[in-house]
């Protein structure tokens, strides 16, 4: 539990979310079970339902509810231009990630502090823009980096900081994203083509490559090569049995497809699991009726094989460090794990294996092995999406950009290195990491 702020006199710091999806929804949550802490006092969420039951969780005044983020940005003008006041302290930005810029640099110009999801934008101009604006409006600026801030990557962290176990020489990363996942966000979701977002290495990975990064510092990346396709989800791959069936209700494989629609939405909803990812495929409450309806008239109920993604469902990525360290990284969509990383780092004089929950730490010197098991908060990514928005709100209380361990500009140069693998998948070659960066910043600055 946080602490309780008021006890102190200070008032609880104001939010205001732009985009109530899943992904606000989390960061809003903070609110509820810390009200001392922090108040979500305006919204902005095009679905009517949806922004409703949000408007009505968060007891937001009516005359602050809005369907179009432009709305309130031009209501926060007109109370600033008469007031000299803006309508919160902060804003989350949890809109679709190719308006990440647009919505940041424009509340950054009112002088807005800004908690951004992951990306920070869907390309390299885009995220050297951001980084501009941030830095000119002079704000606290957090990155939808959660994997930091879980008790668990906290811990390691702190490890590795310490220096007991000697040099960081080498980590083995593996992002196992699950197979009914990458089908709901990938294949039939908002992140299945690259045209409408980005390519899955950024909208899955970029935490990761983050954190590697974090935990390499202060080397920084020098050499990168990433291999990797779509090589499942396409027609070619279409079981014989399902016919001509485009949609999971009309296929008669439908029952012995893994990746059937109706196991992974209606049937959950039908034993009362109506959270993720049913949640996210409607407006408003996810009941069997609504996810029926989705099931037979939106994307989210066509056949993995028929539908029109385009973005990699396997990648490995290995970088060289400017320290000799060395990182090998893997993206696979086909696991029975749900983003439970498993991590292997080797040091000159020990070693540390995880698998998100718990870790062992071997120490050459003692041979011995003692195993950490931090306590998880709850919610998702180990409690990492809790721990930053509270090290968020606490930053903007304070004024303190440092609580939150890194600023823009780190978080441009994991995103460039993310940029940096795409290039090398593309080109099939090798790219050097300091040469790709001067080239991005003399070309978009």
């Amino acid at each position: 539990m946080g602490i309780d702020i008021n006890t102190f006199g200070v008032e609880p710091v104001t939010l205001a979310i732009v985009g109530c999806g899943s992904r606000g929804q989390a960061y809003g949550a903070y609110a509820l079970a810390e009200p001392s802490a922090c108040k979500v006092v305006a919204i902005a969420e095009p679905r009517p339902k949806t922004r409703k039951l949000v408007a009505a969780a968060q007891l937001v005044d009516q005359t602050l509810i809005f369907d179009d983020w432009r709305d309130l940005l031009k209501a926060s003008e007109e109370t600033i231009k008469t007031v000299g006041k803006r309508l919160a302290d902060a804003v989350i930005v949890a809109v679709q990630d190719r308006m990440h810029l647009e919505v940041t640099m424009a509340f950054a110009e009112q002088g807005y502090h800004i908690l951004c999801e992951k990306p920070m934008a869907t390309s390299i101009e885009d995220c050297i823009k951001m980084d501009a604006a941030v830095k000119k409006a002079g704000i606290i600026f957090g990155m939808g980096h959660v994997l930091r801030y879980s008790p668990y990557n906290k811990a390691v962290s702190e490890i590795v900081s310490s220096g007991q176990l000697g040099q960081l020489i080498n980590i083995v990363h593996v992002e196992p994203v699950g197979y009914f996942h990458f089908a709901h966000s990938y294949v039939r979701g908002n992140w299945a083509r690259e045209e409408e977002c980005s390519f899955s290495l950024m909208t899955k990975c970029c935490h990761d490559i983050d954190l590697l990064c974090h935990w390499l510092t202060p080397g920084t990346p020098k050499r990168v090569s990433s291999f990797g396709s779509l090589l499942h989800f396409r027609k070619e791959s279409k079981p014989r049995e399902a016919g001509s069936a485009t949609r999971c209700l009309d296929c008669s494989y439908e029952r012995q497809c893994p990746y059937s629609a109706k196991k992974i939405y209606l049937d959950p909803v039908s034993k009362g699991n109506t959270g993720w990812p049913a949640a996210t495929i409607v407006d408003g409450i996810p009941d069997i009726e609504n996810i029926g309806q989705a099931l037979r008239e939106t994307k989210f109920g066509q056949c993995v094989y028929e539908s029109d993604n385009n973005v990699c469902d396997n990648q490995v990525v290995n970088m060289e460090f400017s320290t000799g360290a060395t990182v090998s990284f893997t993206m696979v969509a086909q696991t029975e794990l749900i983003c439970e990383r498993q991590t292997r780092m080797h040091f000159s004089h020990g070693e540390i294996v995880g698998d998100m929950t718990s870790f062992t730490v071997t120490d050459f010197h003692t041979r011995e092995t003692t195993r950490h098991t931090p306590k998880s908060e709850g919610g998702s990514h180990g409690g990492g999406d809790l721990g930053l928005i509270r090290t968020f709100v606490e930053a903007v209380r304070t004024g303190k950009q440092e609580l939150l361990g890194t600023d823009v500009g780190e978080v441009l140069k994991s995103h460039l290195t993310v940029f940096a693998a795409e290039k090398s998948r593309r080109e099939g070659r090798v790219v050097d990491y300091e040469e790709f960066e001067r080239e991005a910043k003399s070309q978009y600055l």
